[in-house]
């Protein structure tokens, strides 16, 4: 591949970055306004096109009343207030195949142009590869709230959501190393401990998003509205309640709540640590404005999860905790992408 070539694909995949954060966005208030099983087919190569008469919207509402959703939860449920659910989800399938299109294309494009080198074509076809898979594991979750139980697999839920972060993480990686790598400036790695400590700090984080995925599918939140402690307990009594022990890690509301607190704070002493160690090693400048964002972001993330826990789970408050989590991510791995690679402009000191 030419330099020119490294670059271009590069900013291609940046812009497959914002639209897969795009998703995550607005997955997110999809979950939170309880739209996802609004759409109860999948039909990832047609129904692109929304209802678009009366009688085409009564047949999507009668498809949804046959749901547990509509049994349990909503069965006073307007063929109206179905239109305002149905939407979310719509636009979220929607921005999904478009962003698979915004893939495809160019990459098949490049494919036949000849302009990638055999690595990448086997990397990028893995990524689209997994992109397809978390099409799937999104309708395996949906498929889970539609056969007896109104709320989806926590399981799935929490994967579909882990299979989003790996995703844009490999495409983030990716494109980092195309464009930025492409200069040719490899001026000298951070010391091995910085490198080892970026990478388990974003193992870390990457842990924490998965422990806050199971308090949504869990609902977790919604109890134990206190901070520092739980009702009044550093360690709630109710952690063992299930049977075998294991499942209460997954299952347990009280257990994944706690779980996750211990996880949130151990990443954000992570990250002070990590700043405080950074800054007086003479970083690059690219890294230090990263450094003290990191620390700025880590911050804003902890109090987002405070007030949405003490405010009981407000949907503004719950979106942004869970959309303010890439931006965390993001600069992680930027940080670690710089002290592993040493592709900066300038050379630790």
């Amino acid at each position: 591949m030419t330099r020119q070539d490294q670059r271009l694909v590069g900013m291609w995949l940046y812009v497959c970055c914002a639209l897969v954060y795009a998703m995550l966005a607005l997955g997110g208030i999809t979950r939170l306004t309880g739209s996802g099983l609004s759409m109860v087919e999948w039909q990832p190569l047609i129904g692109v096109l929304p209802p678009m008469s009366e009688t085409a919207w009564q047949e999507l509402f009668i498809k949804y009343q046959l749901t547990p959703e509509y049994r349990h939860v909503n069965h006073d449920m307007t063929l109206e207030g179905f239109k305002g659910i149905f939407w979310l989800e719509y636009f979220h399938r929607l921005l999904g195949r478009g962003t698979g299109l915004v893939f495809f294309l160019p990459f098949a494009w490049f494919v036949w142009k000849k302009r990638l080198d055999r690595p990448t074509t086997i990397r990028l076809g893995g990524i689209f590869f997994l992109g397809a898979m978390q099409g799937l594991m999104g309708w395996l979750m949906v498929k889970s709230g539609l056969i007896s139980d109104p709320h989806v697999s926590p399981y799935r839920l929490t994967a579909h959501l882990g299979l989003a972060f790996l995703l844009y993480g490999w495409m983030l990686w990716s494109a980092m190393e195309l464009h930025i790598g492409a200069d040719g400036r490899a001026t000298g790695r951070a010391p091995r401990d910085f490198q080892r400590f970026s990478f388990w700090l974003v193992t870390l984080l990457s842990v924490t998003v998965l422990s806050g995925g199971f308090v949504a599918g869990a609902k977790a939140g919604y109890g134990y509205n206190t901070f520092p402690l739980m009702h009044g307990q550093l360690f709630p009594d109710a952690y063992w309640d299930l049977q075998p022990a294991w499942i209460n890690f997954f299952e347990n509301p009280a257990a994944i709540q706690w779980d996750h607190r211990l996880m949130a704070t151990i990443t954000f002493f992570a990250v002070v640590g990590f700043w405080f160690a950074g800054r007086h090693a003479a970083p690059p400048p690219a890294v230090r404005v990263a450094l003290h964002l990191l620390l700025a972001a880590v911050i804003v993330q902890v109090l987002l999860g405070i007030a949405t826990l003490l405010l009981h789970v407000p949907t503004n408050l719950a979106w942004a905790h869970q959309v303010w989590a890439m931006v965390l991510f993001t600069l992680a791995m930027f940080i670690h992408f710089h002290m592993q690679t040493g592709n900066s402009r300038e050379a630790w000191s």
